[in-house]
């Protein structure tokens, strides 16, 4: 076995038999490296346990996406759902449900030039929001939870979450990309700035 399975392994199996691991916070270094791709470092039952452990922990933040960096994990897999219904948030954000998905050794390329700024938190820096500009429309190359080569477009908000995390597999995180005057903490942006457009935190905040 390759030091570099026995060193994945070691990390891995310990995780799989708790029930809710703590998500890491900006800080630790697997934040901060670009992850390993996938390639058979965790056999087909080892991988399913995983996948399953990162959507329960996804769930339970709550979030609509977990990279495995963000459970320190340096491997290039994602989870992503999003089960927010909000008619205003549809009509402005372009937001819409997605359903869960794996996304093994991700890359993404803008499938349009047109960027949109919105704000968006992460799980791994927890209490701030921050407007990030975000390619409207992807297209994403990756690998299923069965093996499967898949390539897919997404737009609107769908697109911002796949970036944001295939952005955490290259060691970005949202606050390389941030609009830094727009930063704020969770109570600030609930009490000033939660609307579905981000005018008025444009002209509150000057950014």
């Amino acid at each position: 076995m390759s030091s570099e399975i026995t060193y994945i392994r070691d990390l891995v199996l310990p995780l799989l038999e708790t029930e809710q691991p703590p998500i890491v916070q900006l800080g630790h270094p697997a934040l901060r490296q670009p992850a390993l791709p996938f390639d058979g470092q965790l056999n087909s039952s080892e991988l399913g346990a995983f996948i399953e452990l990162m959507r329960r922990v996804m769930h339970a933040a709550p979030g609509v996406g977990l990279a495995a960096p963000q459970l320190g994990i340096p491997l290039q897999i994602a989870v992503l759902e999003d089960r927010f219904e909000d008619p205003d948030m549809t009509d402005i954000r372009e937001r819409h449900p997605l359903e869960f998905f794996t996304a093994i050794n991700p890359a993404y390329q803008p499938a349009a030039p047109e960027t949109v700024e919105f704000y968006e938190g992460c799980l791994s820096f927890n209490g701030y929001q921050g407007v990030v500009p975000r390619y409207r429309s992807v297209s994403l190359q990756y690998t299923d939870a069965g093996g499967a080569p898949v390539r897919r477009n997404f737009e609107g908000w769908q697109a911002r979450i796949v970036q944001h995390e295939t952005d955490h597999l290259q060691g970005t995180v949202y606050v390389d990309k941030v609009l830094t005057r727009s930063l704020c903490s969770n109570a600030e942006y609930l009490r000033r700035w939660a609307s579905p457009s981000i005018d008025e935190a444009r002209l509150g905040l000057g950014f």
